[in-house]
């Protein structure tokens, strides 16, 4: 009988401007950082164990997020989050 010791999901994230708005770049680029931060809140608010290692801004405005997520409540997340 196999069981699972310790899970979680491991995602890299695009968050990418929105083409074809005509918005200036600066209003693109808030737009762009207000949705990563609403991502972050909806983690928090839905209680999900998560870890951000690393988010990084591009030279074109898109954010990469890198984020490691607990799999579900019932499965131990292990040393993944040490």
């Amino acid at each position: 009988m196999k069981r699972i010791q310790s899970a979680c999901i491991m995602q890299t994230l695009r968050f990418q401007q929105k083409d074809g708005t005509g918005l200036p770049r600066e209003a693109l680029l808030r737009m762009n950082r207000d949705e990563v931060t609403r991502y972050k809140a909806q983690l928090e608010k839905s209680r999900t164990r998560h870890r951000i290692d690393s988010e990084e801004e591009q030279p074109d405005g898109a954010i990469i997020l890198r984020v490691r997520k607990e799999y579900n409540a019932s499965a131990p997340v292990g040393d993944y989050f040490d």
